[in-house]
This record gives structure tokens, C-alpha cells and sequence, in this order.
């Protein structure tokens, strides 16, 4: 029989409820402190609010949640008075906060409504305002990996147990073999979410039939994808579901030592991640004799040095053992022959988060959301130009154009959408007319992008989409570790052809036009081959962004190639800039500060720029005070 865990409110319901803040007994005030709230000045209200309480004699609890994923109104402040409704305020700085408190407490007019509210039993509503369900950001959200995420204390394992927590980990103890746990993953249809998308059920199968006296279990917490911040905000808002969903995974695979590889960089996500690694060993959650079921797990954390290519996991392994982070070949596979030579299971943090309420509700319901290929859910990092940036959750099978129209609201300022780049420098870029696709593996895969660990960068009229491929491409070749010639050289001559199509035309010298033509006419080649025979999954996929790009925006990648132009105008050296006579005073700033004396005038006289000799530098621009410089994406003599 398994045994009860050393602290626990479950013999309690007043206090299940209290831990809950299903009743309350004096106001709480609830500041969201994640990374993204503190870097928007979440510790200033956090702390005007304590000042408050003292200056003012307001007896209150004041605590600290994680982010609840609408990271774009941040600061957040929920208020809960005795009996009423959660509210969520935005943008809360310290003076509004001090506003807040004041009215809401003191029961007079809001400075400003809330966002929203948490309907519950037994809490009276506040009238004309919504309910979280339906607030647009959250409305087509189903929320099982981010269910705690903004409404518990991250430090506290009682809140955690309070809302069931654990409890999926004794069933699976108390009632389950390992073999049996690998069966009902497998019914239920995860697959890994750090981008391969490998069905988890039978990769752990496969770790539990190998035989050996050890093994081992990693989650790769590594999260090197430029915009992704999906596996900082699960482990910074509720770390102990990572927890649960590592011992439930490595009592399946039958690991007794299982590691947590994550940037150095998330010192806020380590700190609570630690913090609930010791709670759960002073439980008897971790270490010997689990809950005395004759079980052993230990967990550590691992902190990588912010190397891109550690995620891949042969190159992670290698960075645990102590060695460079470098890919080694496959086979043989980790799932035989891992870490220390030992059989090992690595799963990401969605992954191993998704397990405790897969358990907990059985596989037939998490089978019962997505597609028939990909099943559950998928939480998205979405970033860029889009009105609510934030940590979204949807239904797989959702579609892309709900998760970044419906609920991020679209691109600011009524601009255009033209594509978002999914998946990192791994995935692709999809253009805005192809965003009804829905969110599952294989749709994805069709349109030449993957779905990768959940990165969602929107780009709208203003962005170039070759600027972006060459981003991307920069961005890889830097993190290449150099060990196979298809990735170090081949990125290395893509990101040089995409280069030379952004240059200036005067800088080009000799044949460096005819290269350019060729190099272009070849890119689509070099990329194949860089595909298929890169060493690792990294590599491979490395020249993505710019086959997905030349896919859907060619006509852009012609206008750099043969008008020599950026529509956009946003590669500076293929901008024209010119002067309005009717806006210029001919005070001469502009002629002083060009480099190659290409601005000519009498003073107090219009100027003109010199288009053959200007190198497009901007140094003019920057100096107008008058705004009489311009810039265009205009046609230029191609060579």
C-alpha cells in the first residue's frame, strides 16, 4: 500500500478550500511576478502593494503567482475580497495599483474596469464585467498543462496538492506496472512536443524493455528557439506538475535517476524548480522509498551554457557526462544507449507536464481532443507583431488562424499579416493566407514548416521576408558546433548568398554579381543537401526558414535579386533616400554628416543626394531635424 505524503491538507477540507481560495477570510491581492511581469515592473507594484497594506492598515495576503499567459497586459493584479469573484486588473504600475486597492477595498468606483473575473461556487459575481471564459485571449483556450499556471503560489507544494496535485503519481504507484503505464500513454496518442512529435508511449516501451540495472530519465529544458519562453513559464508558474509528470515517466520506463537540463538563463524557473524538488524529497515524494512503495527516484538539475545545439539530445547527453555539447551519430538510439551508456527516456517539459492530468482523466480524454494524428493539446509562445503576445494553449486541430486572429487579437495598428514563422530556426514560415491550417504535426509538415516546441512569431506587412530567412540562418550558422561539413559550411554559404542579395550593388566588386545569380539559382540545391546529410536533427532542418520563405515569397527574393530592392524597406542597404525641397531649410546637417560627400547644396538651399554615390548609411536621415530626409524601397538599377 502506498503511504501518505508527509504534508498534506488532504485530511482537511476547510483547509483545501482555504489553499484553494475557495473561501477566503481577509482580501487577497495576487501579483503575477514570471519573468515577463517582472520585466514589465511587476516587482514595483509588488512591492508598493506590501507598503500599502502597512502604510494603510489594510490587513491582506499578498501573494505571488506565475504568468497566466496574457503576458502582453503585464503587470497583473487579481484582487479576491471574502465572498466575491477574482479580479484580474492589467498594466497594473504602482500608482494604479495604489488606486485599485483603494477603491476596490474601500468600496468605492473603479479607477478602470478589470479584465476580467474568476467565476466559482459560492462567489458572488461583480456585475459588467467578463468572465475569463470570455475574454478573447482565453475563450478557444483548453488549458491542461497551464491549468495552475497564474492562480497558485509556485513555491507552495500544499497549493499544489490542494488542487489534486500528486494524486496522479499514487494512483500510478498504488495501482499500475511500469509496463501498463507505457499501454495507457500510448492509448492515449501523446506524442513529444519538443518537435519531432516521436509517439511518447512507445519511445518509453522501448527504454523499459531494453534490459540494464540503470537507467535514466532527462527533460531537455533547454529552450533555445528565439521567441519561444513556453518552458520557462510552465516551470516559473507551477513546477511541481514538472515534477509529478518526471516521476510518473521514470517509474514507467523504470529510471531511479533522472536529470533536468535547463538554461542557466532561467534563474527565476531554477529557483522554484529547486525549491520543488526539495519540498517533494521532504514528502517522500523523491529519493528512497517513495511513498514506501519500494521505489527510488533522485532528480537533479543540470544547467546548460545557452549552447542552441545542446537541445538536440545526443548533444545534450553529452553535455551531462561533462563533455562538449557536440551531436553524436544515431543509432544507437538513447532509448538503448543514452547517458553513462545507460537506456534513457528524454522528454521535454510540455510532454512531462501533460502527464498528471493525462493520468488523472484518463487517456480515452485527452485521446478525445486534437486529430486523428496528433492528440491533446499544444501550448504556443506568441510573439512578435501581434496585439496580446502571450503563453497560449489550444486544442490540437485548432487552427492558426484562432490562435493568432481570436486570440492574440491580430497585428497592431490595423497592419497587414503576412506570415508567422513557426517552430524556430527548425520550422518554417507560413504566410498569412495559409494560416486556416490546422495545428496538428502532419498539416504543419505540408506547408513546409514543423511544429517544433511551440514558437509563434507573427510578421505583418513591415516585416522582409528575406531579411527574415537570413535572421534565421545567421542565427543557426553561429550555433552550429561545427562538427559535420553539410551544417558548418553549408549554412555558412546560404547565410553568405543571402547576404550578397542585401547588399548594397556598389559594393559588389568583379564577378560578385555573377555570383549572386548563381548562388541564388543553386540555394534551393545547397539546401537539399545540407537536408540529407547533416549529422544531426538541427542540421537537417537548418535550412528550413529559407525554403519555406523562397516557397511562399519568392516574388520578394526577386525583387532583392533582380530589381534590387526591398518592398519592405527594411534592408537598409537596398533603401534610396532622398530630400523634399519643399521640407529642407539647407542648413547642411545632412552634408556633414555623409560619409562620402554625396549631399550637395548652396545653405539655406534645398540639397540634393548624389544616388550614385551614396552608400545608403542613413547617417543623413538620423540627422534631419526636419524630416525633409525620406527613404523608399524604390527601384535601383540592377547590375
Amino acid at each position: 500500500m502506498i503511504g501518505p505524503i508527509s504534508f498534506t491538507p488532504a485530511g482537511d477540507p476547510a483547509a483545501i478550500r482555504r489553499l484553494r481560495r475557495d473561501t477566503v477570510v481577509r482580501p487577497v491581492v495576487l501579483v503575477g511576478t514570471g519573468t515577463c511581469g517582472l520585466g514589465a515592473g511587476a516587482g514595483r507594484t509588488l512591492a508598493r502593494v506590501k507598503e500599502l497594506a502597512g502604510e494603510r492598515g489594510w490587513d491582506l495576503d499578498v501573494v505571488e503567482v506565475g504568468c497566466i499567459g496574457l503576458c502582453a497586459s503585464e503587470p497583473l493584479l487579481d484582487v479576491q475580497l471574502p465572498g466575491r469573484a477574482r479580479l484580474c486588473f492589467g498594466d497594473v504600475d504602482p500608482d494604479k495599483a495604489e488606486a485599485i486597492l483603494a477603491s476596490v477595498l474601500g468600496g468605492g468606483a473603479w479607477p478602470e474596469l478589470p479584465l476580467f473575473q474568476f467565476p466559482a461556487e459560492d462567489h458572488t459575481p461583480w456585475d459588467g464585467v467578463p468572465a475569463i471564459g470570455d475574454h478573447p485571449f482565453f475563450a478557444p483556450q483548453t488549458r491542461w498543462v497551464l491549468k495552475n499556471c497564474g492562480l497558485i503560489d509556485p513555491r507552495s507544494l500544499d497549493e499544489y496538492l490542494a488542487r489534486g496535485g500528486y494524486a496522479a503519481f499514487r494512483s500510478v504507484l498504488g495501482s499500475l506496472q511500469p509496463r501498463e503505464v507505457c499501454e495507457l500513454v500510448e492509448r492515449s496518442g501523446l506524442r513529444g512536443r519538443g518537435g519531432g512529435g516521436f509517439p511518447t508511449g512507445r519511445k518509453w516501451r522501448l527504454a523499459l524493455e531494453t534490459p540494464a540495472t540503470q537507467k535514466y530519465l532527462i527533460c531537455n529544458a533547454d529552450e533555445g528557439d528565439p521567441g519561444a519562453f513556453m518552458d520557462r513559464a510552465v516551470i516559473e508558474g507551477d513546477p511541481h506538475r514538472l515534477v509529478e509528470g518526471m516521476a510518473i515517466a521514470a517509474y514507467a520506463v523504470g529510471a531511479t535517476k533522472a536529470y533536468v537540463y535547463i538554461r542557466a538563463e532561467y534563474p527565476l524557473a531554477i529557483g522554484h524548480l529547486d525549491n520543488a524538488l526539495e519540498q517533494a524529497r521532504h514528502a517522500g515524494l523523491l529519493g528512497h522509498d517513495v511513498l514506501g512503495s519500494g521505489v527510488d527516484l533522485e532528480i537533479r538539475l543540470k544547467k546548460g551554457a545557452g549552447a542552441f545545439v545542446c537541445g538536440e539530445e545526443t548533444a545534450l547527453i553529452a553535455s551531462i557526462e561533462g563533455r562538449r555539447g557536440m551531436p553524436g551519430p544515431r543509432p544507437p538510439y538513447p532509448v538503448t544507449r543514452g547517458l553513462f551508456g545507460a537506456p534513457t527516456v528524454i522528454n521535454n517539459v510540455e510532454t512531462l507536464a501533460n502527464l498528471p492530468e493525462l493520468v488523472a482523466r484518463g487517456p480515452e480524454a485527452f485521446a478525445a481532443l486534437g486529430t486523428a494524428g496528433s492528440k491533446g493539446t499544444k501550448v504556443f509562445a506568441l510573439s512578435g507583431k501581434v496585439s496580446r503576445t502571450g503563453l497560449v494553449e489550444v486544442a490540437m486541430g485548432t487552427s492558426l488562424q484562432t490562435v493568432i486572429v481570436d486570440v492574440g487579437g491580430g497585428a497592431p495598428g490595423g497592419k497587414r499579416l503576412k506570415a508567422v514563422q513557426i517552430g524556430g530556426p527548425s520550422g518554417g514560415c507560413i504566410p498569412a493566407d495559409r494560416l486556416d491550417v490546422p495545428v496538428d504535426y502532419e498539416s504543419i509538415r505540408t506547408l513546409g514548416a514543423m511544429m517544433g516546441s511551440g514558437g509563434l512569431v507573427v510578421m505583418d506587412e513591415d516585416n522582409c521576408m528575406v531579411d527574415v530567412a537570413k535572421f534565421f540562418m545567421d542565427f543557426i550558422q553561429r550555433e552550429s558546433c561545427g562538427k559535420c561539413i553539410p551544417c558548418r559550411e553549408g549554412t555558412r554559404h546560404m547565410l553568405e548568398i543571402l547576404q550578397s542579395i542585401t547588399r548594397h550593388p556598389r559594393r559588389e566588386h568583379d564577378h560578385q554579381a555573377l555570383e549572386r545569380f548563381q548562388g541564388v539559382v543553386h540555394l534551393e540545391e545547397l539546401a537539399g543537401v545540407i537536408k540529407d546529410s547533416a549529422l544531426c536533427g538541427l542540421g537537417q532542418t537548418a535550412p528550413n526558414p529559407v525554403l519555406s520563405t523562397l516557397r511562399w515569397f519568392r516574388d520578394e527574393y526577386e525583387a532583392h535579386i533582380f530589381e534590387r530592392r526591398c518592398p519592405a524597406g527594411v534592408c537598409a542597404e537596398l533603401l534610396t533616400y532622398a530630400i523634399d525641397p519643399a521640407l529642407c531649410n539647407g542648413c547642411t546637417r545632412c552634408a556633414r554628416v555623409c560619409p562620402v560627400d554625396a549631399i550637395h547644396g548652396d545653405p539655406r538651399e534645398p540639397h540634393v543626394i548624389d544616388q550614385t554615390v551614396c552608400i545608403a548609411c542613413g547617417s543623413c536621415l538620423e540627422a534631419c531635424r526636419r524630416g525633409a530626409v525620406s527613404t523608399g524601397a524604390g527601384r535601383q538599377t540592377c547590375p
